[in-house]
């Protein structure tokens, strides 16, 4: 089976808690944060993980070293590119299409962080957190190939109209950036069953289509929620 959280932070702990099967997979939504200072004490987390007995992926999010993610070989994970961190640990690539127990995911890491300003005046931001013009026109490519067709799409950020509508009672509106944008597009001409999203913070079915992740493990197929 094919299981669905959000946003880790380098909580390497509630990572450890989740009991899945062998040969089971398990999607974090963005933002891992455990590739993040390249120490041993990480490292050995890392190997620990990667020795799970299901597969562990995760799409970068927006708090993320991205240059120490990028001194990974690229490799191949079920049909797409992706960095084998370790084991059966992998960081699935930005617009890449990777088929899993039969199963079809689309998946788009990356985003803007809500505290961009704040991180660019303390030198902390990476232009690498929002993908690059080449990342959005190979994911549209990938789509193409599969007739725009696939079982479920998993992204970090949402697309700008569940975004507003989350932030509609907010006393900091919905800032709407490109990829926001691009993600509206792929709603309207793509297939698909369900759209797993992390950057919100908040665990919550917004439509059949559309859901929220965070700490909750949901199961992909079903849509409902195991822990």
């Amino acid at each position: 089976m094919v299981y669905i959280t959000g946003d880790l932070h380098g909580d390497y702990d509630r990572l450890d808690s989740i009991k899945l099967k062998k040969g089971d997979t398990l999607i974090i939504c963005g933002d891992f944060g455990l590739v993040w200072d390249g120490s041993a004490r990480e490292e050995k987390l890392l190997r620990q993980l990667g020795k799970k007995k299901f597969n562990i992926c995760f799409l970068d999010g927006t708090h993320e070293n991205f240059e120490l993610l990028d001194e990974y070989d690229v490799g191949v994970f079920c049909g797409g590119k992706a960095h084998n961190i370790s084991g059966n640990l992998y960081h699935l690539m930005r617009g890449q299409i990777y088929s899993i127990e039969k199963q079809t995911f689309f998946a788009m890491g990356g985003g803007e962080s809500p505290d961009i300003d704040m991180l660019f005046d303390n030198g902390a931001w990476s232009r690498r957190e929002f993908p690059s013009s080449e990342e959005l026109a190979e994911g549209a490519e990938n789509m193409e190939k599969v007739g725009c067709k696939v079982d479920y799409i998993v992204t970090h950020e949402p697309p700008s109209r569940i975004k507003s509508f989350l932030k509609l009672h907010s006393e900091n509106p919905a800032r709407i950036t490109g990829l926001n944008a691009y993600f509206d597009e792929m709603s309207s001409a793509c297939e698909y069953k369900r759209w797993f999203f992390g950057s919100m913070h908040i665990d919550k079915h917004i439509s059949t289509t559309h859901i929220a992740v965070y700490k909750k493990v949901i199961n992909a197929q079903t849509g409902d929620i195991v822990y």
